[in-house]
């Protein structure tokens, strides 16, 4: 794959309303996780971007901090959950080094994938960090049995990734929904500017051991 997306990158995306994963709603696949029971005690969302997932649990009664190393995503998620009335919290920090604190539950929606090789190794290493021993890590990611609508990966690089310290405890295809915004999506994927989208996707559950 191409080299990892850089922090300017994501702050254009979202300076210019191009980035395709704010949608204006929680994904179906992370709602569904905490209706099942599997969203417990403190939790980290790293790269929340525009603060859906956050929002949806803080709102639920959760301890919840999304966290994002683009400062004008920190800033339109704050925004929505003002506008929402939700207090959730935020707060600026790159996810290759999100800090010492610990996490009984982390959520990735859609982070994983933008890594190369060697900042995933980084990226897996940073979970280890912040994800309690026997703590969960719920990840949604783009399968590469979809179109090329942006990074990714497959089933063996989520193994692989996963394959030491961790406990690989379910991994099944899912959906993610996005929104057509880059060039790309309309020249190449055929997609009307603007259009919503369901992508083939990985779900996992590691439990940190």
């Amino acid at each position: 794959m191409s080299n990892t997306p850089t922090s300017a990158d994501f702050d254009s995306a979202y300076e210019n309303y191009k980035a395709p994963w704010v949608i204006g709603e929680p994904q179906s696949a992370i709602v569904k996780l905490e209706k099942d029971g599997w969203i417990r005690g403190s939790v980290l969302d790293v790269g929340c971007g525009a603060g859906e997932h956050t929002i949806h649990l803080a709102r639920l009664g959760y301890e919840a901090l999304g966290v994002d190393a683009s400062i004008p995503a920190i800033e339109l998620a704050r925004a929505n959950a003002e506008r929402q009335g939700v207090p959730a919290r935020f707060a600026v920090a790159d996810a290759l080094k999100p800090g010492s604190e610990q996490y009984d539950t982390v959520l990735d929606s859609a982070l994983f994938h933008i890594f190369d090789a060697a900042d995933r190794k980084k990226y897996v290493d940073s979970l280890r960090t912040v994800c309690k021993i026997d703590g969960l890590v719920h990840m949604l990611a783009l399968s590469d049995e979809g179109p090329g609508f942006g990074p990714e990966v497959s089933d063996k690089i989520i193994r692989e990734a996963f394959s030491s310290g961790w406990h690989l405890e379910d991994l099944c295809s899912a959906h993610y929904v996005a929104l057509a915004t880059a060039e790309h999506h309309v020249t190449e994927l055929g997609l009307r500017r603007g259009q919503r989208v369901e992508l083939p996707a990985w779900q996992a559950r590691v439990r940190r051991v």
